[in-house]
């Protein structure tokens, strides 16, 4: 099987998609959701983040998420961190991996990191040094790598110029984000094309949004460039707290029925996805985007009506 046949899927449900939620989500159903996933095959799934409890309450459970739920070998549990005390905590609690954030855009990552962008530079030199010799892995996002809600689009160069400037601080990989759906294919296919001179596909992660539609469509382009890596969330959750109009991520039970279609192999199992993501409504308190989950998969028939 070639690459070109396979898509990995990062699962960031319990990190990307519970930071939003109103309703504060228990840990033990957090803990029982993570470990369900293990169980559907993905080798990444984004667990948690060790960001201030007053800034996301939702997730003020991080450390004890990390270290109860059952590990599965081979899957890879990323904490998003932003900043070196969240590193700490991070590597306190055992995480896999480390996700650094900062935006390609100074207005957004003001807003969201509290920070220019030099300074986030900054304190991403500092993780880096914190996590020197642990064996943890490091990845670094560009947020709003295809556009800002308040400054409009950013410059490829600019984008480029920052995975440049991670890899040279010693990440190894590099995520660009559409952090509120502002992306179409044919400026994805472009910039990541244009990327994946600079880094091999398989450390390279694309982050996309559904929140004009467009997420799958993007996904495709993406591929066509050479992409493999991929993050979604289970049901469509997700969203940026601090980014106007930020809806759901790209829904995982959907992007896995889409591959499966198209036979590119996931490694997960869609029916078990799709019975997560039909009890997600009961634990947020709301519908959730997905469409599969509703709709069933393609391969599913129905009895004819009868006639009279």
């Amino acid at each position: 099987m070639s690459a070109r046949d396979v898509l990995i899927v990062q699962e960031v449900a319990p990190r990307d998609g519970f930071q939003i939620e109103p309703r504060f989500i228990e840990t033990a159903d957090k803990i029982a959701l993570i470990d369900a996933l293990s169980r559907a095959g993905f080798t990444r799934i984004e667990a948690t983040s060790f960001v201030s409890p007053k800034a996301v309450p939702a997730l003020r459970d991080a450390a004890e998420v990390l270290e109860r739920i059952a590990r599965c070998p081979g899957t890879i549990y990323v904490a998003l961190v932003p900043n070196l005390k969240g590193a700490e905590r991070a590597l306190a609690a055992k995480a896999d991996e480390l996700n650094l954030v900062m935006s390609a855009s100074e207005t957004h990552n003001r807003a969201n990191m509290g920070l220019t962008c030099e300074a986030s530079l900054a304190a991403f030199a500092r993780i880096v040094e914190a996590a020197r010799g642990t064996g943890v892995r490091l990845n670094a996002t560009v947020a709003t790598a295809f556009g800002c809600p308040f400054e409009g689009a950013q410059a490829p160069e600019r984008v480029l110029d920052l995975v440049n400037r991670y890899l040279a601080l010693g990440v190894e990989g590099v995520t660009l984000a559409d952090t509120t759906g502002m992306a179409n294919p044919l400026q994805v296919r472009r910039l990541v094309a244009r990327a994946l001179s600079r880094i091999p596909a398989e450390r390279l992660t694309l982050h996309f949004h559904n929140t004009r539609g467009l997420g799958l469509a993007n996904v495709l382009a993406a591929r066509e460039a050479g992409a493999l890596r991929f993050d979604a969330a289970l049901g469509g959750l997700g969203g940026c707290p601090f980014a106007p109009g930020a809806t759901g991520n790209i829904c995982t039970e959907d992007l896995v029925s889409m591959c499966h279609e198209m036979a590119i192999a996931t490694g997960l199992d869609l029916d078990a996805l799709i019975r997560l993501s039909r009890g997600l409504p009961a634990l947020v308190g709301h519908d959730v985007p997905g469409q599969v989950a509703k709709a069933g998969r393609p391969c599913d028939l129905h009895a004819p009506p009868r006639t009279a």
